[in-house]
């Protein structure tokens, strides 16, 4: 079994899809560190949370952001604090009145079991556009990959090409191997 530091029951499904595994959702918040890296916020709550909680089972994580070609990356792994304080219209505002509108979306998962801490990244490309599409969440409806925005898709379409997926694909393949 695997414990998932996670409310989303999404991503319970989308991990379960990948992994020939139970995975358990863990309701547990960590302070996150502020830092320039998914990479080292993912690590750092995956190791965090195998050792406040209790039990022997792994644990993982995922960290995720919203990449602006333009704006060197920016809000990257600062996008939870960014989406709520600016909104995802003025992100897109602010991006189309540049030329450059390239941004990707990065995901990071990150797992620990008390001896191993690693990360596997998974990132899909796209250009921001002004809002279009019902569904999703967060930057989903700026965020066109293809000719159409991840909110335009359905559930099954967004995670057949998202970055969560990708780096759930390579942490599956690698946890098989084990």
């Amino acid at each position: 079994m695997l414990r998932y530091v996670t409310g989303n029951e999404g991503k319970i499904r989308e991990a379960t899809e990948y992994l020939d595994e139970v995975v358990e959702p863990v309701d547990y918040d960590y302070l996150e560190p502020q830092a320039d890296s998914l990479e080292e916020i993912a690590a750092y709550g995956a190791e965090t949370s195998f050792a406040a909680l209790e039990g022997d089972e792994p644990i993982m994580v995922d960290d995720a952001g919203l990449f602006i070609a333009t704006f060197d990356g920016f809000p990257g792994p600062y996008s939870a604090y960014v989406e709520p304080r600016l909104g995802i219209e003025r992100v897109a505002e602010l991006t189309l009145a540049e030329a450059d509108h390239r941004a990707a979306f990065h995901a990071v998962v990150g797992y620990a079991d008390g001896q191993t801490v690693e990360t596997f990244e998974g990132k899909v490309r796209g250009r921001i556009v002004n809002p279009r599409g019902d569904g999703g969440f967060g930057y989903d409806p700026i965020f066109e990959h293809g000719e159409r925005t991840f909110a335009e898709m359905d559930i099954a379409e967004k995670n057949a090409v998202s970055h969560r997926g990708r780096a759930l694909e390579k942490f599956a393949e690698w946890y098989r191997q084990r």
